[in-house]
């Protein structure tokens, strides 16, 4: 069966534009854990107030800067 993941690519934007994640953190007024989990993909829900502020932070209208959808074939 083929299902859908959520694929969170902030660690790699951030590395590309030369940016660290607490300098993320003081442009968008989030925390340094807010970030942190969320480059990490150890959060489960994704904020859309903290998705459109780091999308401001990073000047992109593109969201798969952020995140992505891939497909995953599951096995079980």
């Amino acid at each position: 069966m083929t299902r859908r993941i959520i694929d969170v690519r902030l660690r790699e934007t951030l590395k590309a534009r030369g940016m660290d994640q607490k300098r993320l953190a003081e442009m968008t007024g989030l925390t340094t854990r807010t970030i942190s989990e969320l480059a990490s993909g150890k959060m489960q829900r994704l904020p859309k107030d903290a998705l459109a502020r780091i999308a401001d932070a990073l000047n992109t209208d593109d969201i798969r800067d952020i995140i992505t959808i891939e497909r995953s074939n599951d096995e079980n």
